[in-house]
Parts: C-alpha cells; structure tokens; sequence
C-alpha cells in the first residue's frame, strides 16, 4: 500500500513563498510520473505540476513560471517550491502519482492571504 505524507503549507502573504515536500513509500516510486494536485473549497481537486520519472515537467498555466516541481528518486519525495504566492494559490496540496493511485495523503493547507 503506498503512502503519501504532504508537509510544508502554512499562512503566507501575497508574493511569498512556501516549499512543500511529499515523502511516499513504495518501491515503484522512480518508475513513476509524479504530480501535485490542489482542492480548494467548493471547487475540484486540479493537477497544478508534474514531473515525469526522468525528471520532465510540466505546469498549469495559473501556476507557469511560478512553482518549481523536482523529485529525488533515492529518497522517494517529490517537492513543490511556490513563489509569488496570489491568494488564488489557497487550497489544500496534495501528491499523488500521475494518473493518481487511489490513496490519497491528508495534503498539506497552503493559505494565501494579508
């Protein structure tokens, strides 16, 4: 059974920035695309970045040129750096595998706000 452990949200203002980190467990971790997912309230979970096994990534465009996805296959943790943070930014973060396993971790509340 695979684990997701989300850390790092907290309350930041408008143009700061956060660093969460998702440690999983699991052998297949390497082989697999990666992603960080958000749900803000009232609305569905959307996919934000991926990163592929051998480390391609890709963005939404409310998030291009703004959050940085990386990975480290040894240690299994995928890592989402968010700069210039806009209060559309609030949600609760989450990890997952791209498509996405059926479990989920407890995700991490990232709060934009002054």
């Amino acid at each position: 059974q695979v684990q997701l452990v989300e850390s790092g949200g907290g309350l930041v203002q408008p143009g700061g920035s956060l660093r969460l980190s998702c440690a999983t467990s699991g052998s297949i971790f390497s082989f697999k695309a990666m992603g960080w997912y958000r749900q803000a309230p009232g609305k569905q979970r959307e996919l934000v970045a991926g990163i592929t096994s051998d480390g391609r990534t890709n963005y939404a465009d409310s998030v291009k040129g703004r959050f940085t996805i990386s990975r480290d296959n040894a240690k299994s943790t995928v890592s989402l750096q968010m700069n210039s943070l806009k209060p559309e930014d609030t949600a609760v973060y989450y990890c997952n595998a791209v498509p996405p396993w059926n479990v989920w971790g407890q995700g991490t509340q990232v709060t934009v706000s002054s």
